[in-house]
């Protein structure tokens, strides 16, 4: 498998043509011919960790991963507005998310999905606040939509409703990834810092902070803390 660090305003896959994506940056640097998989994917916007398979053996077995919802992924945003709980407190939300990622799907679509995040803001400055996201579901959207139908849309996501910008995409990281090694099935975590515009841009929220953001989400991923070699 190949894990890397995605960068916001570079889509996963299937880009425009004559647009860049991190599926044919990828492809460009590996030999002619060579396999390279799909499994996951972020967002344009979003920046954060991503993982592909390297062969098809390992393109199945992550994606059934995926699938099985055993692979542990946890999220940082910024939000604007006010988190609806108490500061560090937990909350489960269930939703129905449309599979366009919008509120008001075209007519005729195909049904609404089950979606659930675990959710909790750890830090509040001003009018944003930096909050900690553990979905078990991957629905197109699905954090986007779950905060903005809460009153507090992802900073820079004009889409959903936010009202303050954000250079070149959202406030939105994935910044852990859990799960077994498609070959070998050891146990792996992957983490990807911060961007360095989130610690200018958000100084009073302490954005960067591995204390700050090693809730109880992290404490459980880094038990499998391990890379293989």
């Amino acid at each position: 498998m190949i894990v890397l660090v995605k960068p916001a305003g570079v889509p996963t896959a299937n880009a425009p043509r004559g647009a860049a994506s991190m599926f044919s940056i990828l492809q460009a640097r590996r030999p002619a011919g060579a396999f390279l998989g799909v499994v996951s994917r972020l967002d344009a916007p979003v920046s954060g960790v991503l993982v592909f398979a390297a062969t098809r053996q390992a393109a199945a077995a992550l994606a059934a991963q995926f699938r099985d919802r055993s692979v542990t992924k946890e999220y940082v945003a910024v939000v604007e507005g006010r988190f609806p709980a108490p500061l560090g407190q937990w909350v489960d939300w269930h939703d129905l998310v449309e599979r366009h990622g919008v509120d008001e799907p075209p007519r005729g679509s195909a049904p609404a999905r089950p979606a659930h995040v675990r959710a909790r803001v750890v830090r509040r400055a001003g009018e944003v606040s930096l909050v900690e996201l553990v979905p078990t579901t991957g629905r197109r959207h699905q954090l986007r939509l779950q905060l903005a139908r809460r009153g507090c849309p992802i900073v820079g996501d004009r889409r959903y409703g936010a009202r303050l910008p954000f250079s070149g995409g959202i406030a939105l990281h994935a910044r852990r990834l859990a799960l077994a090694h498609p070959v070998t099935a050891a146990a792996c975590s992957f983490e990807a810092p911060l961007p360095a515009e989130w610690r200018r841009r958000f100084p009073g929220l302490g954005a960067g902070s591995v204390d700050t953001l090693g809730g109880a989400a992290a404490r459980r991923a880094g038990r499998a803390d391990r890379r293989p070699r």
